[in-house]
């Protein structure tokens, strides 16, 4: 059937006469003729020259339709901004119009006038021009769609924020994703997960993270002597009974988890109990046999550091019960990210997706890449020098830097493709300490149980030897699970959103 359809778009003496006027064609494909015919425009070049997405497209068509300008003035814009930006031209001015059922990427195959003097039937240029056309507009859409999924993740969390800020479920600190605003059975998980031997275990065997400690209690006996020392999240009593051991008169160990329940018999087993109390429950919960101590120690690092939101609890007892002139330790705290080329490691988390047992399971990658992986990670894949993302001090930093953004640029040493990022932590006692020490838990130094948190990028990026890699990172906790982390990484074009959980 032919389409009966209003083509006077444009005025001008040579145009239909009126806009009521009405032309019978055939095709879209003789309605762009007639534009470039009659009034030397090309549809698909103006299309081309304001690089218009679908909507763009949309505006510009019945822009066109309700101003029903001169061609002249649109062969004129500059590139921005285009006179049909507003949203009023989403809606259409002609029901079921064509033009509008047309994809604009199709538009250079069906108007002559876009081959830039080649001849209309050359079939492969044609097509080399839609292949053009449609990578060009699959670029644009990508992007598109990155910007949306950050929009989603920021009203996601928003969401989650006006929810846990409640009055009637607490506000203030739970607006920032306190744990201390936790209920007990919201928390009951996490501390039965350190009531099993295994964990304690393994961190008593981490030499890096538990002789760090002793020696910086044993290394500095003037700190402790004749002092009150709190133990945050005491576990099995091993930071207790250094400090007891390094000269403290009194220690008060605190923990939920029923690990505590055996840390009171390995307390009066090595015979520390006139010295080391041991009271069960959260720091938030509890009243201490004190008024104030003057030492916090605790072991509260997670993975990527602030996992697990243990400092939380160390900041309340902070504020609670530090006194005036008191310490905490650690105190220096710095988290760093480095880039990383293991293209091995890429592919066995990756690429795997792409053919399993002869199936696509790509679709998986969007649950699998997201989710952050802790690992020890091997120095030789190193393509960087380590950037620091964010530092503080355990004895002023607050609740709320406790979640940020920050740039950072990574100085490229390799020509490859980087397939990572990866993100460690180090932490020093130095306060007052005659001998300071200090601990790392990057790739370059002894393993730890913390090992190192892996942002695997879906996509390997070319980089160059003395390139400079800029990025931004955002790391916030979950507002449903504030132990949780929720990290966004900016790396160039592309936009990456893990979680640590």
């Amino acid at each position: 059937c032919r389409l009966y359809r209003r083509v006077s778009v444009f005025r001008g003496s040579d145009c239909v006469k009126a806009a009521d006027s009405v032309v019978r064609l055939a095709s879209v494909t003789e309605t762009l003729q007639h534009c470039s015919s009659d009034h030397g425009l090309s549809l698909a070049k103006l299309v081309h020259k304001h690089r218009l997405d679908d909507y763009g497209y949309i505006k510009l068509i019945n822009f066109i339709r309700s101003t029903k300008c001169d061609a002249s003035l649109l062969a004129g814009l500059p590139d921005a901004p285009a006179p049909w930006d507003s949203e009023e031209f989403l809606r259409p001015v002609l029901q079921d119009d064509p033009l509008l059922q047309t994809d604009p990427e199709e538009l250079s195959a069906l108007d002559p006038s876009a081959q830039s003097g080649q001849a209309a039937g050359n079939s492969h240029d044609a097509l080399l021009q839609r292949a053009l056309a449609a990578e060009e507009r699959a670029a644009r859409a990508e992007e598109a769609l990155s910007r949306a999924m950050d929009d989603l993740h920021k009203l996601k969390v928003l969401a989650q924020g006006l929810v846990l800020s409640d009055p009637g479920r607490g506000g203030g600190a739970r607006a920032l994703g306190a744990v201390s605003e936790l209920r007990e059975e919201e928390d009951q998980a996490y501390f039965s997960s350190y009531s099993h031997f295994s964990i304690h275990e393994e961190m008593l065997k981490d030499r890096v993270r538990t002789e760090s400690y002793r020696d910086f209690m044993y290394k500095n006996p003037a700190l402790f002597k004749d002092k009150v020392v709190l133990d945050v999240g005491c576990g099995t009593g091993i930071l207790s009974m250094f400090a007891a051991k390094a000269g403290a008169k009194r220690v008060i160990a605190v923990d939920q988890s029923d690990i505590i329940l055996h840390a009171m018999d390995i307390v009066r087993l090595n015979g520390l109990e006139d010295r080391v109390t041991l009271v069960k429950g959260r720091i938030e919960d509890i009243t201490l046999p004190v008024d104030k101590v003057d030492i916090i120690v605790s072991e509260w690092m997670g993975y990527f550091l602030l996992f697990e939101s243990m400092l939380d609890s160390v900041l309340y007892a902070r504020d609670m019960y530090l006194a005036d002139g008191g310490s905490v330790f650690p105190d220096l705290c710095t988290m760093s990210l480095a880039a990383v080329a293991d293209p091995l490691k890429h592919g066995e988390h990756v690429a795997f997706w792409e053919s399993v047992y002869g199936f696509d399971m790509s679709v998986m990658k969007a649950v699998v890449i997201p989710e952050a992986a802790v690992e020890v990670v091997s120095a030789e894949t190193l393509i960087s020098e380590p950037a620091v993302i964010k530092s503080f001090d355990c004895n002023d930093v607050s609740l709320s830097d406790l979640e940020f953004e920050s740039d950072f640029c990574l100085k490229i040493s390799k020509t490859t493709h980087c397939t990572a990022l990866l993100g460690f932590f180090d932490v020093w006692f130095e306060r007052g300490c005659a001998e300071k020490v200090t601990f790392s838990t990057g790739p370059h130094v002894d393993k730890t149980h913390w090992k190192q948190t892996v942002f695997l990028l879906e996509k390997p990026l070319p980089v160059q030897t003395g390139e400079e890699l800029k990025g931004r990172i955002s790391v916030h906790k979950n507002r449903k699970d504030p132990r949780s982390l929720l990290i966004r990484l900016e790396l160039r074009d592309r936009r990456l959103h893990y979680s640590l959980q």
